[in-house]
């Protein structure tokens, strides 16, 4: 493809973007394809001679587009949202056309110096303690998801604990590799029993013990300090070495937000327990300061994250990851080889964010988000979070009208609502018909939900947080899912 013939492609892909959003709302949420599609239409083998745009273009249009879902419809009501926007797309195109690793300062000064700076606005405006900011001992840095951050933030911390709380209790280099060696089995990782699974999989990862925290219900399903104290104690007991925790600000289930408060105090005799927050979706509510509440107890934690690219306008991958000290993260993560190397980034003066992850190489994703914040600046990401809101309230409401239908499981919050179809017979449980409706609304694809299970009790989640959604959108939502629950509560 010659620069002309880009130019062509590239015009026409705009055209196309702006059709396929006209045209969302139009389009069946859920793909009708069969597993393994696509080995059925395409070749066994790539081809040996070059094939001209048009051919390939119409191979996209026939075959990759009918087999996605449609993230951004409003009939999208699963999980939790993965926003985009134009001024985020277009920050990908250029990204993409100034291809690099960006592996250190020196790779293009432009875009280490790009991404602290986006970092730093949006801790301020999310009201982050400023120990979290890069001209003081800590800072942000873009990571793939939360969940690497976790895996991240897990590994500094194991390797933190082993050299203060074990190794620097003895003499010798022999002494202190005995004594490593001998705790690291002992490790053990907490989060409540409502915290995304991606802190047991980076216990996985990092070789430790994981133990989740039984939440209830009276405590809106948070984990609380002396739940905390009472896990810590019986770890302990067992010969464990606690040394990580995960709170949350908004799980995946029913967007709990636990008691940073109270964890710091139940941890304040634990100075080596490395205390991070995953704000994955709910950290998005942050740029609006009626939220920042949700922060007390914050200032005494480790590291914080949240994903842009939830709710927040910002295409993935864009998850922000902030330390109250990078120092953890440096010493955790720097190797520095010869060919890594240079003048800058031996003055100390520059920051190389291979020392802050877990991979050397990095997307260009500052540029991204700073196109999405000067496009729609403070007031529009804020207008963003309360429009999505109060649709989520709108619906909320709209179930809350069919008591003899539907009972909320839990109290809703970030737009998220949790609730269960009540049996109409005898012999059948609210379980029963709640796991009955979802499966057909998903199998007949007019809406694409998720189901969870809370306590025990089989619900259903609808969370819209698209900047497609409305409340006209929502209420023939709630329509159809009333008619398919009165319809199966029938049967």
């Amino acid at each position: 493809m010659d620069p002309e013939e880009y130019r062509r492609a590239a015009y026409a892909s705009v055209d196309y973007i702006v059709d396929y959003f006209k045209t969302i709302t139009e389009r069946q949420v859920v793909s009708n394809v069969e597993p393994g599609y696509l080995r059925q239409v395409l070749p066994n083998e790539m081809p040996q001679e070059p094939e001209s745009w048009d051919d390939i273009h119409n191979d996209f249009d026939r075959h990759i587009v009918p087999g996605l879902t449609h993230w951004q419809s409003p009939k999208f009501l699963a999980w939790f949202p993965a926003n985009t926007s134009f001024p985020s797309i277009l920050g990908e195109h250029y990204s993409a056309a100034f291809s690099a690793p960006a592996f250190n300062w020196i790779c293009s000064p432009a875009v280490t110096e790009l991404e602290t700076i986006v970092l730093d606005w949006l801790a301020k405006q999310m009201g982050l303690p400023s120990q979290f900011l890069s001209d003081v001992e800590g800072g942000g840095v873009i990571q793939g998801s939360a969940s690497e951050a976790v895996v991240t933030t897990m590994v500094a911390a194991r390797d933190r604990y082993l050299r203060d709380a074990i190794a620097s209790k003895y003499p010798t280099e022999e002494e202190k590799e005995t004594a490593i060696a001998a705790a690291r089995g002992k490790l053990v990782a907490f989060t409540s029993d409502q915290t995304h699974s991606a802190t047991q999989k980076a216990a996985l990862i990092a070789g430790v013990k994981f133990i989740a925290i039984k939440t209830f219900p009276e405590d809106d399903y948070a984990l609380t300090g002396p739940a905390l104290a009472k896990a810590i104690q019986e770890a302990e007991e067992k010969g464990l070495l606690p040394f990580y925790l995960t709170a949350s600000l908004g799980t995946t289930a029913v967007c709990a937000v636990d008691k940073f408060a109270e964890l710091a105090d139940a941890t304040k005799d634990y100075p080596h327990i490395w205390k991070h927050v995953d704000a994955a979706y709910g950290g998005a509510a942050l740029i609006c300061p009626e939220f920042q509440h949700y922060l007390d107890g914050v200032e005494y934690f480790d590291s914080f994250d949240m994903n842009m690219h939830k709710w927040l306008l910002v295409n993935f991958d864009a998850s922000c990851l902030y330390v109250r000290r990078r120092k953890d993260l440096i010493d955790a993560f720097s190797v520095t080889p010869p060919y890594l190397r240079n003048e800058a980034s031996d003055s100390g003066l520059v920051i190389d964010y291979r020392d802050w992850q877990i991979p050397l190489g990095r997307r260009f994703r500052a540029l991204k988000i700073w196109f999405v914040m000067r496009a729609y600046g403070v007031k529009g990401m804020q207008e963003h979070i309360r429009k999505t809101l109060g649709i989520g309230i709108h619906f909320m409401k709209l179930i809350q009208t069919r008591a003899d239908v539907f009972s909320i499981a839990t109290p809703p919050r970030f737009g998220l609502t949790v609730f269960q179809v009540l049996p109409s017979k005898s012999g059948e449980t609210a379980n029963d018909i709640t796991k009955r409706v979802a499966d057909r609304i998903n199998n007949e694809k007019v809406l694409f939900l998720t189901a969870s299970t809370v306590d025990g009790n089989m619900c259903i989640r609808v969370v819209t947080g698209s900047p497609w959604a409305t409340d006209k959108a929502m209420t023939e939502a709630f329509e159809y899912i009333l008619k398919v629950s009165e319809e199966e509560r029938r049967t």
